[in-house]
């Protein structure tokens, strides 16, 4: 490996991950009060919900479209610039005026980072065979829990220091205007990493694998159910957050905060679990050894339902740091093995399968939780712990398959 390229590949992988830093900024903060934004617009509670399920289906549906076509006609960047130059409707929320423009800006927002999701994660991949898959994202995963900290943390000190009680939509705009700052950085650094590699398929590391093979494997798909189920019986934040609420169980202040630190979790495990699965594999010489790290999602998932419904404060501050080693591992471990078990000539629609799949389990499993929740709270947790167990067996089966396709 010539030092020249694993430089360039380090340096590649960095800037990614502080256009993930800054791109979480921008679209976190905004996340974090946009419903609220759109109230004071006018919208009502029916609307707000719409355009959240029509933004969440569009970001993860259109990534199956945008990874196919950036594999098709290679142009990475180009889905990379178009993506990214997307979040510019952040920003110009601070113009809008009416819910109906807001509206419109959210979704564009989200149908951005469907554009840019498959193909950057494909480049940062290729990137990443010179410094260790596991590593590699687990560095761009740490970097992008900053931003998605720091983002809602703009509008919180800009409300604690504001004059009035009741905030306005004037209010709300002023923080979004604040967002064109880090999105000019954002731009700054796609356009100094596209001068590092203009031609990204450069910086593979090839072998027999990656380039000779162009249908994706039994091994992949095996992966990809499991991902599902993992992902399904997963509980997401805006259950255990409104759950936290209403057995008061938490303050109002202490939710953010531990969301908060979930996020700093979260960054930190991604670095460790990214770099144990590189360990794995150069132990053991393959390049699927390091999808045994896979199995501690199950688990912590099966532990993080029953701390975070037990009623305990003690429990339930320990699920929502278990909940951030689990999303660590979710961004880091599972955007690692598509690097290693896809051909390069379809790693973008691998990652396009994979995020879609993602998205649908994400809906899936939070819409039957929600419905579960009210007056049928052991029955979520029963559902929850029976999916992981689903997906512990498949894990099992993936195994054997790992040992297949690696000999092959």
């Amino acid at each position: 490996m010539e030092p020249n390229s694993r430089k360039k590949a380090f340096q590649v992988i960095i800037l990614f991950g502080l256009v993930s830093l800054f791109g979480d900024i921008i679209y976190e903060g905004a996340r974090s009060v946009n419903g609220p934004y759109l109230k004071t617009l006018g919208a009502n509670a029916a609307v707000v919900g719409i355009i959240a399920g029509l933004g969440e289906f569009l970001g993860y549906a259109i990534r199956l479209i945008s990874g196919y076509l950036s594999d098709r006609t290679k142009s990475y960047w180009f889905f990379v610039f178009i993506g990214y130059g997307m979040l510019v409707s952040v920003p110009l929320l601070s113009l809008s005026g009416v819910w109906q423009l807001a509206a419109f800006l959210i979704v564009a927002e989200r149908i951005g980072k469907a554009l840019r999701g498959p193909a950057r994660d494909t480049i940062v991949s290729m990137a990443t065979k010179h410094v260790g898959t596991g590593f590699g994202f687990g560095i761009t995963e740490a970097l992008d829990q900053i931003g998605a900290v720091t983002g809602p943390l703009i509008f919180t000190g800009l409300f604690l220091f504001g004059a009035a009680v009741e905030k306005g939509a004037r209010d709300y705009q002023q923080g979004y205007g604040l967002l064109w700052i880090p999105f000019f950085i954002l731009a700054a650094c796609i356009f100094v990493a596209y001068r590092k590699a203009p031609r990204p398929q450069e910086l593979e590391v090839q072998d027999g694998k990656n380039t000779a093979s162009d249908k994706l494997s039994k091994l992949f798909w095996l992966y990809t159910a499991f991902s599902f189920l993992a992902t399904a019986g997963f509980v997401n934040f805006l259950l255990l957050g409104y759950h936290f609420k209403a057995r008061q169980v938490f303050s109002d202040a202490m939710i953010p905060f531990m969301y908060a630190v979930a996020m700093g979790v979260d960054a930190l495990a991604a670095l460790i679990i990214g770099k144990a699965y590189d360990i794995l594999k150069r132990r053991r010489k393959s390049d699927t050894a390091g999808l045994n790290t896979l199995v501690i999602i199950p688990f912590l998932s099966i532990l993080v339902v029953l701390c975070a419904f037990s009623g305990s404060f003690i429990l339930a501050v320990t699920s929502m740091l278990l909940w951030g080693i689990v999303m660590g591992a979710h961004e880091t471990i599972m955007k690692s093995a598509i690097a290693d078990l896809t051909p390069l000539k379809k790693r973008g629609t691998g990652y396009g399968i994979l995020n879609t799949s993602y998205g649908l389990a994400v809906l899936a499993g939070s819409a039957l939780m929600g419905i579960l929740y009210e007056d049928y709270l052991s029955l979520l947790i029963g559902g929850a712990v029976a999916l992981q167990i689903a997906a512990l067996a498949l894990f099992w089966a993936m195994r054997k398959e790992a040992v297949k396709w690696q000999t092959a």
